[in-house]
């Protein structure tokens, strides 16, 4: 068993893993992400009162 898991995690698992690495970090660069990139980049600067 420990020889079966060992083979999958060095062939198959790392590349699952690359791929969804790669994913994950592209998936922000998506056409249709740009609008909601920019709602969360200004979101923190909602109902800003400056401290007062």
């Amino acid at each position: 068993m420990y020889e079966t898991l060992r083979h999958f995690a060095d062939s198959y698992g790392l590349a699952i893993m690359v791929l969804v690495f790669l994913a994950l970090c592209l998936w922000p660069f998506r056409p249709g992400a740009q609008s909601r990139n920019q709602t969360a980049a200004q979101s923190i600067f909602r109902d800003n009162t400056d401290g007062e």
